[in-house]
C-alpha cells in the first residue's frame, strides 16, 4: 500500500532572543509521518487501485529545542486530512520490476489555538479545503526471490492548496517539494507471514510563495514489524497486526528572513525540529477481493522544536485487477 500525504503544517516554536520570548512560525516539511508501517515494500497487483486514508494529528504540548515542554504556553493544535490515492500498475515489467505511478488528492482541515501565560499574546487559526497534491510519476517495485519486496521512486508536491503569506486559514504549503522515496519489506519466515518493513523519504523544498524563505530539507523514516494471522483456514480472511513507528528530522537550515513583530529574523536561527513515535497497526485483508482495511495509532515519545502529539490513521484500499487472459478450450481426444 502507498498511503502518503504531503501537507504543510504551520506550528509554533519558541526561542529566546536577547531575553525576549518570540513565537515563530516553524518552516515544517511536507511529509506528515504515520503514513506507512506494515507492507512498506509491497505494491498492488497489476490493475488500478484506489485507497482512502484519513489521518488525524493532535497535540497539546509544545516542546523546545531540548525536548522539554515550554511552560507558560497553552493551547492545542490538530488537523484532519482525507487522502484519495489512485495507483496504476501495468502488467508488463520495466527494468525487471513493476511500474507504479500514483497521485494523491487531499482535503485538509486544521486548527491552532495558543496563548502565552502572563501576556496578551494569543493566536489562533484554522482552515479547510483542497490541499497540496502529491504526484509520484516514477516508482518501480521489485521482488527479490521470496524474501524481499523493494520499491524506489521520485515524487513531487504541487502547491495546489490555498496559501497566502500571513493568513490564518491556509491549507497549502505555498511551495514545491521534491522527494526521493523507498520502501522495503523483508519476509522473516518462509511462509511470508512475519515481516520487517522500512520506508524512507528525503524531501527538498522550493521557496515559499510571497517570501524569500526556503524551508530546510528533511528526512523521514517509518518502520514496522508485522505478523499475519489467518481468520479462516482457507486463508480467505486474514488479520495482520504489528508494531510500527516513525522518525523525522530536519537536516539542513532554512534560508531567508522571517519577520516577527516587525523584526527581521534569519530563518537559519530557528532550531531544527525532529520527532520520534511508536505505535500499533492492524489490517483486515480479503485476498480474493483485493480489499484491505487498516487502522494505525502512533504516540510521539520525543519531539524537538515542535508539538509533541499523537496520530490516528484509518482507511482502506481496493484493487480492480486486469482480467486474466482466457485459456483456449482443451482439445477433444
Amino acid at each position: 500500500m502507498r498511503l502518503q500525504t504531503k501537507l504543510q503544517t504551520a506550528v509554533l516554536v519558541c526561542m529566546s532572543l536577547g531575553g525576549a520570548s518570540f513565537a515563530l512560525a516553524q518552516q515544517k516539511g511536507q511529509w506528515v509521518p504515520g503514513q506507512f508501517g506494515l507492507n512498506a515494500g509491497v505494491i498492488p497487483d497489476p490493475g488500478v487501485t484506489y485507497a482512502n486514508l484519513a489521518i488525524n494529528y493532535s497535540a497539546d504540548q509544545l516542546n523546545s529545542a531540548t525536548g522539554n515542554g515550554i511552560s507558560g504556553i497553552n493551547g492545542n493544535y490538530s488537523f484532519w486530512v482525507d487522502e484519495n490515492i489512485f495507483y496504476y500498475v501495468p502488467k508488463h515489467k520495466f527494468l525487471g520490476g513493476h511500474f507504479m505511478p500514483y497521485i494523491a488528492l487531499n482535503y485538509a482541515n486544521g486548527e491552532l489555538v495558543a496563548n502565552i501565560t502572563g501576556t496578551n499574546i494569543n493566536t489562533g487559526g484554522g482552515g479547510s479545503g483542497f490541499a497540496d497534491t502529491y504526484v509520484q510519476p516514477l516508482n518501480l517495485g521489485w521482488h527479490f526471490g521470496k524474501r524481499v519486496d523493494f520499491n524506489a521512486g521520485y515524487a513531487f508536491v504541487a502547491p495546489t492548496g490555498r496559501f497566502t503569506q500571513g493568513a490564518s486559514d491556509n491549507v497549502g504549503s505555498g511551495y514545491w517539494g521534491h522527494f526521493i522515496t523507498s520502501g522495503t519489506t523483508f519476509y522473516i519466515t518462509k511462509d511470508q507471514g512475519t515481516t520487517a518493513n522500512l520506508t524512507t523519504a528525503w524531501e527538498i523544498h522550493g521557496q515559499k510563495s510571497g517570501t524569500n524563505v526556503t524551508p530546510g530539507q528533511a528526512f523521514s523514516m517509518e518502520w514496522g514489524l508485522g505478523q499475519v494471522l489467518p481468520l479462516k483456514k482457507d486463508m480467505s480472511r486474514l488479520l495482520q497486526v504489528g508494531l510500527i513507528g516513525y522518525d523525522q528530522w530536519q537536516v539542513s537550515n532554512n534560508s531567508g528572513t522571517f519577520t516577527v513583530a516587525g523584526i527581521p529574523l534569519p530563518q537559519s536561527r530557528i532550531p531544527f525540529y525532529s520527532a520520534q513515535a511508536i505505535g500499533v497497526q492492524s489490517n483486515f485483508i480479503l485476498p480474493a477481493k483485493h480489499l484491505v482495511g487498516f487502522f494505525k495509532y502512533c504516540d510521539e515519545y520525543r519531539a524537538l522544536a515542535r508539538p509533541k502529539g499523537r496520530t490516528f490513521v484509518f482507511g482502506f484500499s481496493w484493487t480492480l485487477t486486469f482480467p486474466e487472459p482466457k485459456q483456449p478450450p482443451a482439445a477433444k481426444p
